[in-house]
């Protein structure tokens, strides 16, 4: 059988290869590879086929050869790499895997840093979005980058969203001459420029007294930083979230976020989804990023800014609950319906007959599926040596559901 050797190629350049792998690429009458890992064979004697990005001509090379063949790639070909478009397209059967160690694997060692609780992300032609809501959903993360989503580009991104908390590694020309590995903050990393060749580390360090919140539904009010009335209350939050029906891998939008209450409360509710918490206002922003810190948010995500407007660039929801609407609730209403999904829900906490009026016109001119709660809730507090209620406005709990 004519079968296709895909040889990792290990940091170490030729030096790293096996004695079984020199072997194999010494039989061969076809050397596919990267400029980088061609160079390493200038005595090879068959023909060389450069990769680059066109990758159906490397396919339609390989489905046209007459003997076997080899194809270099870095590391370990499954991880990250060429092998997974070789698989799709070639026969398996036919493909042989000879991995070697790969560049994450050697950066975590130079850093002497244990890996297999790591999570791996790679930015590499991909949206740079999508690879940081993994990067703060873990504790600690290897992130292979490219031209585009450098190094600088992920931290600043980091730091926009508030999550500032991480060291970095920075491993550049990992197993060259030009070797450099630099640990650093996030602000040091925004003002580098780096080498193409790198691996990127990123370590979540806690802040306070190192004690990591345990999650419990029903935070008391009092915990989260917050202007007096952009909270919602702990005994709305917690029906709230029921109302909304979250599953484990839901995306949720959170409009006129506030204190950031709801996002919080949801994040353990939402282990492998995503949470955008919109907001306007400054001062709730800067409360908003200091609760986020406080209770270390794996999945929420921080948008600045005015909804509308700000929905533009977020992935189609599964549920919107709207806290606040700033006079747009209606604009708001139209825009979430062309994105929400049959069955997906909108949750709106209101407190003014004028509200529940738009809402649930809104909802039934929609054709969507209407509840709506009204909840009383009166706390005692200490007067004297009695005891007395203190009412609180009644709350409207709007539930529409897409038909």
């Amino acid at each position: 059988m004519n079968k296709i050797y895909v040889i990792g190629a290990g940091v170490e350049g030729h030096e790293g290869f096996s004695r079984r792998a020199l072997e194999l690429i010494s039989q061969v009458s076809l050397l596919c590879g990267g400029e980088r890992h061609l160079r390493l064979f200038p005595d090879f004697v068959g023909e060389k086929l450069e990769i680059d990005s066109n990758l159906s001509r490397l396919v339609e090379r390989l489905l046209a050869r007459k003997g076997p063949a080899v194809v270099l790639s870095s590391g370990d070909p499954l991880f990250f790499g060429i092998g997974r478009i070789l698989l799709r397209n070639l026969n398996r059967d036919e493909l042989e895997f000879v991995p070697n160690v790969s560049s994450v694997q050697y950066a975590f060692a130079k850093i002497k840093e244990p890996w297999d609780d790591a999570v791996f992300v790679s930015a590499q032609g991909r949206g740079l979005k999508g690879a940081v809501d993994r990067i703060v959903a873990n504790d600690k993360a290897a992130v292979l980058t490219d031209e585009v989503n450098t190094p600088a580009a992920i931290a600043a991104e980091l730091i926009e969203r508030g999550r500032d908390g991480y060291t970095a590694w920075l491993c550049e020309n990992l197993g060259g001459a030009d070797e450099r590995i630099r640990n650093l903050s996030l602000p040091e990393l925004l003002r580098l420029s780096s080498s193409p060749l790198n691996v990127l580390i990123l370590i979540k360090e806690y802040e306070g007294e190192g004690e990591e919140y345990v999650p419990t539904l029903g935070i008391p009010d009092e915990e989260f930083a917050s202007l007096k009335k952009h909270i919602t209350r702990e005994e709305i939050r917690v029906v709230t979230l029921a109302k909304l029906k979250l599953r484990h891998d839901m995306c949720l939008w959170d409009v006129g976020a506030g204190s950031g209450s709801v996002s919080i409360e949801a994040d353990h509710l939402l282990p492998n989804g995503r949470i955008f918490a919109m907001e306007r206002n400054e001062q709730c922003l800067a409360f908003l990023k200091q609760n986020l810190n406080k209770f270390h948010t794996r999945h929420v995500t921080l948008v600045p800014g005015e909804a509308p407007d700000c929905f533009e660039d977020l992935p189609d929801p599964d549920r919107v609950f709207i806290g606040g609407s700033g006079g747009n609730l209606f604009r708001i209403l139209e825009a979430v319906d062309t994105r929400l999904p049959a069955e997906g829900r909108i949750v709106i906490n209101a407190i003014t007959l004028e509200t529940l009026t738009a809402a649930t016109e809104f909802f039934e001119n929609a054709g969507y599926q209407v509840e709506v709660t009204t909840i009383n809730i009166a706390r005692t507090r200490p007067l004297t040596e009695y005891k007395m209620f203190e009412a609180y406005n009644p709350v409207y709990i709007i539930v529409g559901e897409k038909g």
